[in-house]
């Protein structure tokens, strides 16, 4: 691991020393995916979930010309508040933030690469990036997709987010050789609902089982990461056909005002905000401290303690 520009946490230094396992979390969440105060208690119960599960937490984020592997709770309150902009970084804008100063927050393909230049395995986040509606016209695909394809990081999430084409989603991890392990589960779940139509193609019903598929692809050097989709517990899920009704109104409104690139996203999970006065956004907080949950035990089992 190069350290020229890298920090870590006194926590995550102590946890490496010791051997402990370690859990990546992504940073875009807590500056971008939730509101404030709403993100820095989210950000908090998922370190703890980490925590109660058996590993460590290392939210990573770029601060100060320094990429950090684990947050202290200054910055991560600046993450939060938004005081300052925050930017947006995957693999293509490690340099310029840095160069910068700025701060950044990492995406789920920002995490997975600098947890790999962190010698971390396993990392958590809500919902995975991926092929966008419309994507025949507009190319709009999450870098998420080629991350896993090159970077050995095992991703725990709910799956896709349910604002994005599945079929060409799960197409496209097809195709890139992208290991897609249902957890306790034989269908994609997608982000705030439980289950999709689509079929899984492998399943793994205990942490243990999930370390030993992760432990036998990465043995044999085929390079690449592996998909991890948890379903939000039940009691948290949406109403599949309330959330079609939100999400189809939510496009009419992007498209009436030309939201584009970047902005598509964030402008739809702020308008399924408002539309569902506010159910997304509980749905949000349960499945992101599920999943870090799942990520720390699955992590605690790779190290060889469950």
């Amino acid at each position: 691991m190069s350290a020229s520009f890298i920090d870590e946490s006194d926590e995550v230094a102590a946890a490496r020393a010791e051997g402990r396992p370690l859990v990546a979390l992504e940073s875009t969440v807590v500056a971008h995916g939730l509101p404030w105060p709403d993100n820095l208690h989210a950000a908090e119960a998922i370190e703890a979930a980490v925590r109660e599960a058996g590993a460590v937490p290392a939210t990573i984020a770029l601060a100060d010309g320094r990429l950090r592997i684990g947050l202290d709770r200054d910055t991560l309150e600046r993450l939060a508040r938004g005081a300052a902009p925050v930017a947006k970084v995957s693999r293509r804008d490690f340099g310029a933030v840095l160069a910068s100063r700025g701060l950044g927050a990492t995406t789920v393909a920002g995490t997975m690469a600098a947890a790999a230049l962190a010698r971390i395995r396993v990392m958590a986040t809500g919902g995975l990036g991926g092929v966008h509606r419309g994507a025949e016209a507009s190319f709009d695909i999450s870098a998420d997709l080629g991350e896993l394809a090159r970077t050995p990081v095992a991703v725990v999430c709910s799956g896709a987010k349910s604002i994005l084409d599945l079929p060409k989603t799960l197409e496209l991890l097809e195709t890139l050789g992208v290991p897609l392990i249902g957890y306790g589960c034989g269908r994609l779940p997608a982000f705030y609902l439980r289950e999709t139509e689509h079929p899984v193609p492998a399943r793994a019903d205990s942490p243990a089982e999930a370390a030993a598929i992760l432990e036998a692809q990465w043995s044999l050097g085929l390079g690449g990461g592996a998909l991890l989709a948890n379903p939000i517990p039940a009691a948290a899920a949406l109403d599949p056909a309330r959330f079609a009704a939100w999400l189809a109104e939510a496009e009419r409104e992007a498209a009436l005002q030309e939201v584009t690139g970047k902005a598509v996203t964030p402008f739809l999970l702020s308008r399924l905000h408002a539309l569902s006065e506010g159910a997304t956004l509980a749905a949000n907080r349960v499945l992101l401290i599920e999943n870090a949950r799942l990520a720390g035990r699955i992590a605690a089992a790779l190290a060889g303690g469950g």
